[in-house]
């Protein structure tokens, strides 16, 4: 089963789940879970092929899907959930195929449609660090520097570092193999029928971000029946890291009304 770091105790509300995005880890989310754990549990898992959670062959949003349906039937019961970016595509997927698994559905700045710009660069620049040269995460971080990486994604890249073992924790070859797939969404018409979510659903996108357009609305709309729109000023695709306390007041009146 995934990883899962725990935040806070379990309250009358409903445990409310954070998926991250590629790259990303349950750790990356630290910050926004300690805030948001006051007066419920919160659990950030990290995703297959990241952190600590087990490395598989494949990463499709249907597989990522079931990882967070084990998860949520082992801790007894639907939930609350953040996804963001890929973890968003991956909470699209678990609400369209398992609706009963889920309460309310915070999309964070990613929408259910094919995308274009590949990440695939990234693990090339991960795969270009001579690791036998790191001690320090900043070594890495000079590294990626030479390989054009911007600052904000050298220290996000590094948090993924094991560094007493001088590897990284991502499945790098699976997600190089399997990036169509992640910028892709899976086809989940059965019988000639899209499966329909629900619950409500808040789309929130970073007010600087162009991963959610207006014209990705009807076809959001047409699976997500009670889907909402908002945006988070300040902020980009990283909406939960460059405007936290924003991010925060928005999921925390979204998920108590």
């Amino acid at each position: 089963m995934l990883n899962i770091l725990r935040h806070g105790a379990p309250t009358d509300k409903p445990t409310l789940m954070i998926a991250h995005g590629l790259y990303g880890s349950a750790r990356n989310w630290g910050a926004i879970a300690k805030r948001l754990c006051d007066d419920r549990q919160v659990i950030a898992v990290d995703m297959r092929n990241h952190g600590d959670s087990p490395w598989t062959d494949s990463h499709s949003y249907s597989d990522m899907a079931a990882d967070l349906a084990e998860v949520i039937a082992a801790e007894g019961g639907p939930v609350d959930l953040i996804g963001h970016s890929m973890g968003g595509k991956a909470s699209m997927t678990l609400a369209l195929q398992h609706p009963n698994l889920l309460r309310r559905l915070l999309v964070a700045d990613i929408a259910p449609v094919q995308y274009s710009h590949s990440q695939i660069q990234f693990i090339h620049a991960m795969r270009g660090v001579d690791l036998n040269q790191v001690e320090r995460r900043s070594d890495a971080e000079e590294q990626l520097a030479r390989q054009g990486v911007e600052k904000a994604l050298q220290s996000f890249f590094t948090q993924s570092l094991d560094l007493p073992n001088k590897r990284w924790r991502l499945n790098l070859d699976t997600l190089e193999r399997d990036m169509p797939l992640v910028m892709g969404f899976p086809d989940l018409t059965k019988a000639g029928s899209p499966p329909v979510f629900e619950g409500p659903t808040l789309f929130l996108s970073g007010a600087n971000s162009d991963y959610v357009l207006a014209e990705h609305r009807p076809i959001i709309k047409a699976m997500f029946s009670q889907s909402h729109f908002a945006k988070l000023p300040d902020s980009g695709h990283w909406l939960h890291a460059e405007n936290p306390r924003a991010f925060v007041a928005t999921a925390r009146s979204f998920f108590d009304a």
